[in-house]
């Protein structure tokens, strides 16, 4: 009975300083300089890890860590098909004519530009965190020991804090969203909504350890618009809804996510559809254009990627969220994968193992980029809108652009795109002369 006394106060000493020291503040929006502290002594700690590492390392190995991993395993010659091809204008056949195709075959299988994209990028330097690159294996007794200390840091204190903030974020959402949905419709239900939505989102952020860095805010979404992103992780949107409120989009999900989502629909017009509705491209677009004709309601957040993409690359964006018309505001979203790796592998990692792995790293770091919004251009079709807001976000952002479609994740290349690509070799040999 006396150590069930102790557990009992030990937990409301506990949930004492948690209210008081994160919650509340975080709340307010003020901030008491604990996160600013520990970010500071984490930088430091991995610059020190950094330089040991490098230390540590034989003559032979340095360059091997300062290789920037875009660089990818191998050097690819960029040259387009028509030049590589451009001799084959003669009529008899040589073997070598094939090797172009071989080259290319074996870059595919070795590296392609597409998978690499769905698992988590390489660091340049170990971060303390899982160890499993070849360069970062025992290199010193003090380095060890930080790691270790790091270990029981994440695991014992950290997760414990950052389950307890989550528990308190999304508890305060569903009673939040609960009673102020049962206001009747007016400007102060509106009002008092987004202010349950902010505060759980910047809870939720600190049970993250969340540092966001906002830039160009006078470039935020407006009331009637569609916010359109790229796609890293789920937590893309806490990370938004941190600095603003939008309706969200998405499937009607069970479990957890389904009675967030019936609880925060009675406070703020999120659009959920069914699983046999959202295959319903026109009912999507027709409820999605209502709510954009209306200017009172909060700007739509879509990621028009449709799936994760591992904060290295923008892929395709699908034209579905550029054909319903208003105003699209593009943002940019960067996470710095030194501190924490923000990339949901879902084909790899269920929900519940992601989440364990991002609330045990040491941070999440990003940066977030409100662009100028941008409208569709007479005589341009959705795709071409599409593209070029893909290309201003992967400007913006330092991210490479890529034309595939993050379908390819699971599903592979339909066959008409292959058979499109034979036409086109087939056209070059024949203008070359190679096919009489």
């Amino acid at each position: 009975e006396d150590v069930g006394w102790a557990v009992v106060r030990v937990g409301a000493v506990w949930l004492g300083l948690v209210l008081t020291l994160i919650v509340v503040p975080s709340a307010l929006g003020v901030s008491l300089g604990i996160s600013e502290a520990y970010m500071w002594v984490l930088v430091k700690t991995l610059e020190w890890a950094t330089i040991r590492i490098e230390k540590g390392v034989q003559k032979p190995r340095p360059q091997m860590l300062k290789t920037p991993a875009a660089n990818g395993i191998i050097e690819r010659d960029e040259t387009p098909m028509e030049k590589e091809i451009a001799r084959l204008h003669r009529v008899d056949f040589e073997f070598s004519d094939i090797f172009y195709f071989c080259r290319k075959g074996f870059e595919a299988i070795v590296e392609d530009e597409v998978t690499q994209r769905f698992s988590s990028e390489e660091l340049v330097s170990w971060n303390l965190l899982t160890r499993t690159n070849v360069n970062f294996h025992y290199i010193s007794l003090r380095l060890t020991v930080v790691w270790v200390i790091g270990v029981i840091v994440r695991y014992c204190f950290l997760l414990p804090l950052r389950f307890t903030l989550a528990a308190i974020g999304i508890t305060s959402m569903i009673v939040g969203t609960t009673m102020v949905g049962q206001l009747p419709n007016s400007s102060m239900k509106n009002y008092l909504s987004e202010v349950v939505h902010l505060t759980c989102s910047r809870i939720l952020v600190r049970a993250l350890s969340g540092t966001i860095r906002y830039h160009n805010k006078e470039n935020k979404p407006q009331k009637g618009g569609i916010c359109v992103a790229n796609h890293t992780s789920p937590i893309d949107a806490i990370i938004l809804t941190n600095d603003g409120c939008y309706a969200m989009v998405g499937q009607v999900h069970g479990g957890l996510m389904g009675v967030i989502q019936r609880a925060t629909v009675k406070a703020c017009p999120h659009v959920w559809f069914e699983r046999s509705e959202i295959k319903d491209r026109h009912l999507v677009t027709k409820r999605l254009r209502e709510h954009v004709a209306d200017k009172s309601k909060l700007p739509i957040l879509i990621f028009p990627e449709g799936t994760c993409i591992n904060n290295t690359s923008v892929m395709m964006f699908k034209k579905g969220s550029f054909e319903i018309g208003g105003t699209i505001y593009p943002v940019a979203i960067k996470y710095d994968p030194q501190f924490g790796d923000a990339f949901w592998n879902s084909s790899k990692y269920n929900i519940v193992s992601y989440l364990l792995r991002i609330m045990t790293s040491w941070a999440i770091v990003c940066n977030v980029w409100y662009m100028p919004p941008m409208v569709r251009e007479e005589g341009e079709d959705a795709v071409q809108f599409a593209n070029r807001v893909r290309s201003a976000i992967a400007r913006q952002g330092g991210l490479t652009e890529l034309p595939w479609d993050g379908g390819l994740k699971r599903a592979k290349v339909k066959d008409t795109f292959r058979e499109e690509q034979q036409k086109n070799y087939s056209k070059m040999l024949v203008r070359n002369g190679s096919i009489g």
